[in-house]
């Protein structure tokens, strides 16, 4: 028998997962109670199996048989269900393609990706968050689930197409993404074609939507394969159209992998960020000691209306303390698919050819075992020296081994520009009586997020004098939405 190296000799335990119901196995459950669900597994072994509708699949629980599936990716490669229906939307891009294919793919987008690159882009970052959160006002209540959309869209088009969608496109391709990660979940989860080839509403609004997405990307290419011949600007879809015209050395890439990449990196490099940017804020707002230990931070780094530049970047020690446990506590990317392309052993287990394994890095993130108190929302754990914060490999937000998330410098740029520049000016509240609701779909977050805007001590530079009505400060403008709107969802281990 080949396969992978097995983990750490000692005795693994190996299960099956209670509540199968005929025909939709763990679905259900997955749809309605995931992270529950999720976090009943370990129970029941080390390798739990379960039931994706009548398919069979292995949910890995322990970290060092998760680790064991990352580190050889030829063995547990991309695959299963959450690939098989990405693949139908993006193509085979770097974050869905196979082992084969993966390295090329990489090495191909890698430049737009390295630390120099991503702290040339950190002024647009800045820009961008200046923009969204000029339009808000004090008492005002805003869907900060869509404004971070809105936010992180907007930069992710910068990097890739270097000018901002316009507002028209940039809200469908929002309304586009919110209904594909919806309908993205549960493919997964049930994976029966039958279901989702009836002519539903649901179901034709999901191929709709994908196919609008698909569209949009396409339009962008072509318009820039029919620019002027000197226009060359510094973006990936620039370094993908040169590598198309087989320039730079490389490997010349067809048509249909420049509009793949694109989709793919325009799909992952939204949601993922937006997530983690919302939870971040939801997080904040029910932590009042969390909250005022960043606003010291933020004050003393950054200058007043100014975003944070490269050199302010390394100083928001505690800023970046807030994400990382925003990360751990709630990580966009929260459950994963693999197949094995070889008979292999897992858990002591043999594991046919293309067995489906999965992966939870919200599952692990939430061992007690690994983070004392998982479900605290502590960023003293991320503070430097502090000792035993992590074991070694239990935090995977963006993945680990080879195919570690591609985009991680970029979201972590973006991510700590923007919570520090809307700390520095702004204080978010829950609306009374808010209680947390998660619904985790393809990734995980709040969705339909509205908070009360309250300025700070220092009005943030651009922003209109507060209207005063003469209303008490208890009293709730109506929710905005960003007028210019975009959206995208998670392949976050590409």
């Amino acid at each position: 028998m080949s396969g992978s190296v097995p983990g750490p000799a000692r005795d693994w335990t190996v299960g099956t997962a209670p509540g199968i119901f005929p025909f939709f196995g763990h679905g259900i459950d997955l749809v309605r109670r995931p992270l529950a669900f999720l976090e009943s597994l370990p129970a029941h072994g080390d390798l739990v199996e379960i039931r994706l509708g009548p398919q069979r699949a292995w949910m890995a629980c322990h970290p060092d048989l998760v680790h064991q599936v990352l580190r050889d990716p030829r063995t547990f490669d991309k695959g299963g269900p959450l690939y098989d229906r990405l693949r139908t939307l993006l193509g085979d891009g770097v974050g869905t393609c196979r082992h084969q294919d993966h390295r090329r793919q990489r090495r191909l987008l890698q430049p737009g990706f390295r630390k120099a690159r991503v702290t040339d882009q950190v002024h647009l970052m800045g820009e961008e968050v200046e923009s969204v959160c000029r339009a808000w006002r004090d008492g005002q209540a805003v869907d900060i689930s869509a404004t971070m959309l809105d936010l992180s869209t907007r930069v992710v088009s910068r990097v890739l197409f270097s000018d901002s969608l316009d507002a028209a496109t940039a809200a469908e391709m929002r309304r586009c993404l919110a209904t594909v990660v919806r309908g993205m979940f549960v493919r997964t989860v049930m994976p029966v074609d039958a279901l989702f080839r009836v002519p539903t509403p649901a179901n034709r609004r999901y191929q709709q939507a994908s196919d609008r997405l698909r569209a949009i990307v396409d339009a962008a290419v072509a318009e820039r394969r029919h620019g002027t011949a000197d226009d060359h600007r510094d973006d990936l879809l620039g370094t993908l159209l040169a590598a198309a015209r087989g320039e730079g050395g490389g490997t010349a890439i067809t048509d249909q992998e420049v509009h793949g990449q694109m989709i793919t990196l325009m799909f992952a490099g939204a949601e993922s960020t937006a997530l983690c940017l919302a939870s971040a804020l939801e997080l904040l707002g029910r932590h009042p000691e969390e909250e005022r230990r960043l606003h010291s931070e933020v004050d003393a780094v950054l200058a007043a209306g100014r975003p944070p530049g490269p050199d302010e970047l390394e100083r928001l020690v505690r800023t970046r303390c807030v994400l990382a446990e925003t990360l751990r506590h709630r990580p966009p990317g929260w459950l994963f698919t693999r197949v094995t392309t070889r008979e292999t052993e897992l858990a002591g287990h043999r594991l046919p050819q293309g067995t489906t394994v999965m992966f939870s890095p919200y599952l692990l993130h939430h061992d007690p075992a690994l983070f004392p108190d998982p479900d605290r929302f502590l960023p003293d754990r991320w503070l430097p020296g502090q000792a035993g914060a992590a074991r070694p490999g239990a935090m995977i937000p963006f993945g680990a081994g080879s195919r570690k998330c591609i985009g991680e410098t970029l979201a972590l740029a973006e991510a700590t520009v923007a919570v520090a520049f809307i700390a520095r000016h702004w204080r978010l509240r829950h609306l009374p009586g808010y209680e947390e609701r998660l619904r985790p779909a393809a990734s995980l977050g709040p969705r339909g997020l509205v908070m009360v805007c309250e300025p700070r001590a220092r009005r943030p530079v651009g922003t209109p004098p507060r209207a005063d009505s003469g209303a008490p400060r208890t009293a709730v403008a109506p929710v905005v939405h960003n007028s210019r709107t975009a959206g995208g969802n998670d392949v976050h281990d590409a």
